[in-house]
């Protein structure tokens, strides 16, 4: 690896922005408003914040895994 060249290219990096999208979007998925002394919410307790959101941010955590692991074929020039 020369010293000009990054660890990662452009693939790594949209792969890992996409990976922090999904977060994100995982995240705001599993927000609301939540109980109180006064007053019960039961929509804490929805599957869309217990199962859907949770899954979500965990495919965004693979993705930026995928992301960090993720080596492009190298081009052989017939430098050698």
């Amino acid at each position: 690896m020369k010293k000009t060249e990054f660890a990662f290219n452009r693939v790594n990096f949209l792969l890992l922005a996409a990976g922090m999208a999904i977060i994100i979007i995982g995240f705001i998925l599993m927000s609301g408003s939540g109980s109180t002394e006064t007053e019960f919410n039961a929509d804490i307790f929805s599957s869309m914040r217990i199962k859907v959101a949770p899954a979500v941010c965990f495919v965004g955590f693979i993705s930026i895994i995928g992301g960090i692991m993720y080596r492009p074929k190298e081009r052989d020039n017939g430098n050698e």
